[in-house]
């Protein structure tokens, strides 16, 4: 069924829909004022036709603009259960938000046309994704599923510093592709926490050199923007690499 204005159904309804079934996203991980969701993106037809009731017309438009079922999939059941999260923590109902993009390509949430203070994130990969959501600073999140890659280190390199280059250089087999993933979903969570898209050069910055060494979180600071704190941390597991970037400000030192 196709999403409408109006979320398609009553939210009563979408409600008692996921209820009588298996959710497809479960707590993942908490740190400090940011919730991280892993969302289940395997195949699933009945999952997928409730993912698609919570849509409104655009995003239903959207859904129907992606050309395979895999994006269709991943984008319905994320946005899904964006949907359910943002309602659940705003106190609102599903026809009632909406999301606006600001200019560099970022969503954030409106509830009755006023945007509200809540920052989220998504990202996905094979058949995990992962929704961060933080009522303090701007957060970021970035996963990446592991699988065999042809090149990956040469599309790793591209985003990374010169030290980067050379630190993964000294490993091998195993070690190197850890690493290499480490790296890459902490940079992508970092801009996407920041915002800036693509505008970003990701070579122009390192990460901490700990964090080649196995340091799990570390403050971070953008050379250009040394008055922000942001907080790293790692969240891969045997499936997937993963990590998130929470801002702290510029008096905030650690996570309480």
């Amino acid at each position: 069924m196709d999403g409408r204005e109006d979320g398609s159904v009553a939210d009563a309804e979408i409600t008692a829909a996921v209820s009588m079934n298996d959710c497809w996203w479960r707590p993942f991980q908490q740190r400090g004022q940011a919730s991280v969701v892993h969302v289940d993106l395997t195949p699933n037809t009945a999952r997928e036709r409730q993912a698609r009731e919570w849509l409104n017309k655009e995003e239903a438009d959207r859904w129907h603009r992606f050309l395979h079922p895999r994006p269709q999939r991943e984008y319905s059941l994320c946005r899904a259960a964006l949907r359910s999260l943002l309602c659940e923590q705003l106190g609102c109902q599903n026809d009632e938000l909406s999301f606006v993009t600001s200019h560099q390509g970022k969503p954030r949430a409106v509830v009755d046309g006023k945007r509200v203070p809540i920052h989220f994130n998504v990202s996905h990969s094979g058949q995990h994704g992962l929704i961060a959501i933080s009522s303090a600073g701007r957060i970021g999140v970035d996963v990446e599923e592991r699988i065999p890659r042809h090149d990956l280190e040469g599309t790793v390199g591209m985003i990374l510093a010169a030290g980067e280059r050379r630190a993964a250089a000294r490993l091998n087999g195993e070690q190197q592709i850890y690493l290499l993933y480490r790296l890459w979903t902490m940079k992508e969570a970092l801009v996407k926490a920041l915002g800036m898209g693509f505008s970003l050069d990701m070579t122009q910055f390192a990460l901490p050199s700990a964090l080649h060494h196995g340091t799990q979180s570390t403050v971070f600071q953008f050379p250009h923007l040394p008055a922000i704190n942001w907080w790293l941390t790692d969240l891969g597991n045997e499936s997937f690499a993963a990590a998130l970037a929470l801002e702290l400000g510029s008096e905030v030192k650690e996570l309480p």
